[in-house]
C-alpha cells in the first residue's frame, strides 16, 4: 500500500499567495508542510544553484503551532543535503537580513497578522524573497515530491497515517547571529541619544520582535513602557484597525500622558505600528512617506492600494513613483526596475523595503529588500526629533487624505468573478456603472492593475480586491476626511451595500 492510500484523511494542498504559503493549521500537516519544503529545497539545488555546503537559515513566530513545523522544515532541510541554522524566534525581516548578509536562502515560518488557526511559511533565495517569477518552478519540483512522497510504501514513508512525522528531528541551539545583526543594523547607524528624554510605549502583545524592538529603543536613549505582553496569539492588522483596537490605543496614552508615541508591529514583526501622542493611529502608507523623506528616497514603488496622499506626497517632494499590485515581490521587481537612487518601497500595511544602500549622516543602511517594520517605526520617531515636533505633527504636514478599509466574506464562486473583473476592463466599467448608478459620486475611471480601483469625479476612492488567502474582498477607500472615508467604507461593506450590488450584476 502507498502512503496516499493509506492516509486518513483527503490532503488539502497548500498554495502561494501574495507572499508565502498559507494555510489553516489543521490543513498544514507535518506531510504537506515536508513537501513543499522539499520542493523549495530542490528549486534552490537545481535552478538557483545552491550548493550543499550552503546552510539554510531557519526561524519562526510565537505562535502555538510553529514550534513543530520548525521541526519539519529542519527534516526536509536535513534530508534535501543541506544543514539548517536555527536563528530562534525572530522577526521575519531579522532573518532575511541575516541569511542576505551570508549569501543563503532563509525560511521564515510565520502567519503573519492572520489568526491563530491557521499559520505559513514564506521562502527565500539567497538573493532574497522568492518572487512572483518563481513561483511556478518551485510548483514544479513540489509536484515532483509530492508524487515522489505519496508513492512511498507505508513501510518506506516517514509519515504516519494522520500526516505526521514518525519521528521529529530535535530543535538546534538558536544561533544568536541574526538578532545581533538585525540590532545592530539601527545601533550602529544612530546615535546611542537621539531618543533620550522619550518616553515610549511598546504594545508587546504576541508580536515575535517585541523584546528586540523594545532593546534597540533603549539602545537609542528612549524610556521603552512595554505593555500588553500575552502568552496567547493575538492576530492584529495594520490594514484593518478595528474600534477594539482604535480604544485600545487610546487608552496606552491616557495611561501614559508623557509618552512621545506608542509602537507595535504585526505577529512577525514585518508590520509597523505607530500612534502618535494622542493615540491616532497612522496608516503604513502615509508611514512610507515619512519613513522615505527621513531617508532621502529617491524612487518609490508602492502598491496600487496606497492612498493618494502618496502620489501627492511624491509629487511634492520630486520622487518618482511606481505603482504596483499588491504584494511585496511586485515591489521588489518595481524597485529593481528603478533608474535612480535611493530606492525605497512599502506597502499599504507599513513593512518597508530598501532596494540599495542608503547613506545616513555618513554611515551606510545596507539595503534590506524585504518588508521591515523597525526601520519605519525609527524613522517616525527620529524625524520628529530631528524637526522638534509631536509625532502628530509629522503626519499632519503630508497631504490630507484619508483611508477607511475593512473586509467581507464572499463565496467562492463570487471571490472568482471579482477577480475576472481585474482582467476585462471593459466589463468592469460596465460592471461599475451600474452598480453606482444613481449615486453622487458621478462618472468612476478605473484602474485594474490588482483588483477593481474606482476614481470617482468627486475625487474620491473605492478599491476593491479579491484576497489571495481567503474568499474575502478587501476594501479601501480614500477621502478628504476620516470619516467620510469609513462612511465610504461602510457603504461598500453593508448587507445591501456597494459590493452586494457588484456581486449581484456579476452573478
Amino acid at each position: 500500500m502507498t502512503l496516499i492510500e493509506s492516509l486518513s484523511y483527503e490532503p488539502v494542498e497548500l498554495a502561494f499567495g501574495t507572499s508565502g504559503l498559507r494555510g489553516l493549521v489543521t490543513d498544514m500537516t507535518d506531510l504537506e508542510c515536508y513537501i513543499n519544503a522539499a520542493g523549495f529545497l530542490r528549486f534552490l539545488e537545481q535552478v538557483d544553484g545552491v550548493p550543499k555546503t550552503t546552510p539554510i537559515y531557519l526561524a519562526g513566530d510565537l505562535r502555538d503551532s510553529t514550534p513543530r513545523i520548525t521541526q519539519v522544515m529542519l527534516q526536509a532541510i536535513a534530508d534535501a543535503g543541506y544543514s539548517a541554522i536555527y536563528c530562534g524566534k525572530i522577526p521575519t525581516p531579522a532573518v532575511a537580513l541575516y541569511a542576505l548578509t551570508n549569501d543563503a536562502p532563509c525560511i521564515m515560518v510565520t502567519g503573519s497578522h492572520i489568526p491563530a488557526d491557521r499559520n505559513g511559511i514564506k521562502f527565500y533565495k539567497a538573493a532574497g524573497e522568492v518572487l512572483k517569477a518563481d513561483e511556478s518552478a518551485i510548483q514544479g519540483f513540489v509536484a515532483q515530491v509530492r508524487a515522489e512522497v505519496y508513492n512511498q510504501t507505508v513501510e518506506q514513508a516517514n509519515f504516519s497515517q494522520n500526516g505526521q512525522l514518525k519521528s521529529l528531528p530535535e530543535t538546534p541551539i538558536v544561533d544568536p547571529g541574526a538578532e545581533v545583526t538585525y540590532k545592530s543594523r539601527y545601533t550602529d547607524i544612530f546615535s546611542p541619544d537621539v531618543l533620550t528624554g522619550k518616553e515610549i510605549v511598546l504594545y508587546q502583545h504576541s508580536a515575535v520582535g517585541r523584546d528586540i524592538i523594545g532593546q534597540v529603543l533603549e539602545s537609542l536613549g528612549a524610556t521603552v513602557i512595554p505593555v500588553g505582553r500575552s502568552d496567547v496569539f493575538i492576530p492584529i492588522d495594520t490594514e484593518n484597525v478595528r474600534e477594539p483596537e482604535k480604544q485600545l490605543f487610546k487608552q496606552f496614552v491616557t495611561d501614559n500622558p508623557n509618552a512621545f508615541a506608542v509602537v507595535s508591529t504585526d505577529g512577525d514583526s514585518d508590520r509597523p505600528f505607530v500612534i502618535d501622542e494622542t493615540g491616532e493611529f497612522h496608516r503604513g502608507d502615509v508611514l512610507g512617506c515619512v519613513t522615505t523623506e527621513f531617508l532621502g528616497g529617491k524612487f518609490a514603488a508602492v502598491p496600487i492600494s496606497s492612498n493618494d496622499a502618496v502620489d501627492a506626497f511624491c509629487e511634492q517632494k520630486g520622487i518618482e513613483i511606481a505603482h504596483t499590485k499588491i504584494g511585496s515581490p511586485y515591489v521588489i521587481v518595481a524597485m529593481q526596475q528603478a533608474s535612480v537612487s535611493p530606492t525605497v518601497g512599502w506597502e499599504v500595511n507599513g513593512g518597508f523595503l530598501t532596494g540599495g544602500d542608503i547613506t545616513l549622516e555618513d554611515k551606510v543602511l545596507k539595503a534590506l529588500p524585504t518588508r521591515d517594520a523597525l526601520l519605519p517605526i525609527l524613522c517616525a520617531l527620529l524625524s520628529a526629533v530631528r524637526d522638534n515636533k509631536k509625532v502628530s505633527e509629522v503626519f499632519a504636514a503630508l497631504p490630507a487624505r484619508y483611508t477607511g478599509g475593512g473586509l467581507i466574506d464572499v463565496s467562492d464562486e463570487q471571490i472568482v468573478h471579482v477577480r475576472e473583473l481585474g482582467s476585462d476592463i471593459a466589463h468592469a466599467q460596465q460592471v461599475a456603472d451600474a452598480a453606482f448608478a444613481g449615486s453622487s459620486f458621478g462618472n468612476a475611471t478605473l484602474d485594474t492593475t490588482d483588483g477593481l480601483r474606482m476614481v470617482f469625479e468627486n475625487g474620491e476612492v473605492m478599491h476593491l480586491r479579491a484576497s489571495g488567502n481567503a474568499p474575502q474582498v478587501r476594501v479601501y477607500t480614500n477621502a478628504a476626511t476620516q470619516e467620510r472615508a469609513d462612511t465610504l467604507a461602510d457603504e461598500a461593506l453593508a448587507r445591501d451595500g456597494y459590493i452586494t450590488k457588484l456581486m449581484g450584476i456579476l452573478n
